[in-house]
Parts: structure tokens; sequence; C-alpha cells
């Protein structure tokens, strides 16, 4: 079977309580053909380093990506060795993917926000010690090191990823990034303006544009998965989204910022604790649907397997790459991937197997 390079999906899909479950999913993702598997990080049972060495061991030609771990939670020499040790663990499938996280959290970390010099710094760092160079005295945006060294014979190519939702992200992604990582929940003319920055960005630091790996996040939710959790996986984690940084991607969007406002006050969801996705009932959240307009649902594959197949293939219309689909199982995944084989252009080159990398 043909892999489908230019496809992948995020391993625990929402909010698991079982790190173990990548296990399974990633073999199966890898006998349906899933070209990459992203694992996203956070700091309860989500250790990206701990479940990207999982997906490494028990795979043989799926790309793998964090997306997103946040370098100022770890040492730049600690990020270094997790990513040339993925490198050599996968044979070379696994691309470092970086975010900026949320000043919030940070904060209350006690850590500063992340700005975007440090994130040019801190590449420039990791790629240098890939290289196999000494770092001697460091002093700039991501911090001060006196010394930093991992193996003077390395000469490692690793990709870096970013993920990335606002214009001056995207534009710095495709300054110094291998590849971006939109979001969840763009509609066509923000999937088509984000393409655009990446490739600006790329334009005016001298690189090739086309070099850059845009991957798309398409909410995949087909008929074939019941009613209750097609709620979870579409109102409650759009609902989540809105209450966390809706602002930026009310604004992505293009969206009504008053609407954003009207839900945000509403009593159920000021007084609403832990994230909808996870905690909220069937009933609330088809109380949630009536203050989310149905433009904002939309950007979603559902309906039948066609019609999945459908909105994938348009993401590629749109501009993008490669496209993430998002929010499912690679179980949930299987009655769609045959659909999009039989759809999918014979013209269609295929992606290298890193997620990191563009064939260009």
């Amino acid at each position: 079977m043909e892999p489908l390079t230019e496809l992948g999906f995020y391993t625990l899909a929402g909010h698991s309580d079982s790190p173990r479950d990548l296990v399974n999913e990633v073999r199966l993702a890898e006998q349906l053909g899933l070209g990459s598997v992203f694992v996203s990080e956070r700091f309860n049972l989500k250790d990206a380093p701990t479940l990207c060495g999982a997906a490494g061991a028990v795979s043989d030609t799926i790309g793998i990506a964090s997306a997103a771990t946040n370098h100022n939670t770890r040492h730049p020499l600690v990020t270094a060795t997790f990513a040339t040790t993925m490198h050599r663990l996968t044979g070379g499938r696994f691309a470092l993917g970086l975010g900026r996280g949320f000043p919030s959290l940070f904060a209350g970390m006690g850590l500063e926000p992340i700005t975007s010099a440090q994130i040019r710094d801190t590449a420039g760092i990791l790629r240098r010690l890939w290289k196999g160079e000494t770092i001697l005295g460091h002093d700039g945006p991501a911090g001060r090191y006196p010394y930093l060294h991992q193996d003077a014979e390395f000469d490692e190519d690793i990709p870096i990823l970013m993920v990335a939702m606002g214009a001056k992200t995207l534009e710095l992604a495709g300054e110094c990034m291998d590849a971006v990582v939109l979001h969840t929940f763009f509609g066509d003319e923000a999937l088509t303006n984000s393409v655009a920055c990446v490739r600006r960005g790329a334009e005016r630091a001298g690189r090739d544009p086309s070099s850059i790996r845009v991957w798309s996040v398409l909410a995949t939710i087909g008929d074939h998965i019941d009613e209750a959790a097609r709620l979870k996986k579409t109102v409650g984690r759009l609902a989540s989204y809105l209450r966390g940084y809706g602002d930026v991607l009310v604004a992505a969007n293009g969206w009504d910022p008053g609407v954003l406002a009207k839900f945000r006050a509403d009593p159920f969801v000021q007084d609403f604790r832990g994230a909808f996705d996870a905690k909220a009932s069937t009933s609330d959240l088809e109380y949630l649907s009536t203050l989310l307009p149905a433009e904002w649902m939309a950007a979603a594959a559902t309906g039948t397997p066609e019609e999945c197949s459908a909105a994938i293939l348009r993401q590629f219309d749109l501009g993008a790459d490669s496209v993430i689909l998002h929010g499912a199982t690679p179980s949930e995944l299987a009655p769609i991937l045959p659909a999009y084989r039989a759809a999918r252009p014979a013209t269609r080159a295929a992606m290298p197997a890193n997620p990191g990398r563009h064939r260009s």
C-alpha cells in the first residue's frame, strides 16, 4: 500500500489519560498508510520526548514530529539531545516542532513569554550543535550559555517546524523554519492568507518560498462517528480554543469579534471549569452549539467518507502542501482513507516521510 505521505494525524487526540494508546495508534496508522504522526505536549501525561520515543520504537516508516514543545521549558542542550536521539532512533524520520505557547501559562511557571528573537536564536543554536560545533560564551535572546557542545563528529540534518497562527509568527517560520503547522478551524481565506505569510517570510529572508512545507490542520469528523463524539470533537474543541486564545483564531479567520465577546460573556461559559472537549456533557455541548455561528463550525471535514475526502483535497487547492487530519484516531480515519485514495489525483507527488521536509 502506497504511503500517503501528505497526510498526518495527532496521536492521543484530545485529552487522553492513557499515553500507551499511542502504541496501537501509531502501528495502525502505519498499516493504513498515514504519512506522519504529530505529538502535542501537555504538562500532565503528554511529555513530548517520551511519546516521540515510543512512536519511533514501534514504527518503521511513519514520520514523527513534536507539534509542539516550547523551547523555554528545557535547556537548549537537552532539546538538542532530544532531537539527535530521535533522529538516530528513527533513521531520519523526526522533525522537531516548536511553538510559542501561552504567556499566561509561562507566567504561572515563572518563565518569560517566548519572543520571535528567542525562536530565531534557539533555532540557530540547535542547528550549530547538530553540526558538531562548540558554542562558547553565547549571549543572545535565547539566553546566556558559557559552553554548549554535543559531539564534534555530528553532521545531523534535522528539520525544525513551527506551529503558528498569527501573521508575524507565520512570516518568522518562513524566514527560519523548514515546515509550518497551522491551526484547526482555519477557513479557506485564513488558510490561503497563512500560506502567503509563510511564503512572504521566506522571500524576505532570501529563501525559496516553495521549500517550506505547510501543513494545514483539518478537523476530520465523519458521520460514522457517533453524534456525541462528533459534538465533542467539533463544538467542544472549538469552544475550548475560543475561550483560551479565541482572539487570535477569530482574527485569522476574519470572524466577528463581537460574537466571541458574547460567547465569552455567557454565564455558562464563564462558570464552566475545565476544557469543554474533555468535561462538557452532550447537553452542555448542544447548548454551546447555539452560541457558535455555523460558519465557524464549517471549517472541518464532515459527512460521508467521500465528503471528508473532498474537504481534504480542497486544502491542497488552497495552498497547503500536506494535511493533518485532526481530532480523529487512526481507527476513526480508516473509513475515510479509501475514499481519499480513490479521489487522490495521480499527479500528486509523494512528499518525504519526514514531516519537516519538502520534496523541493
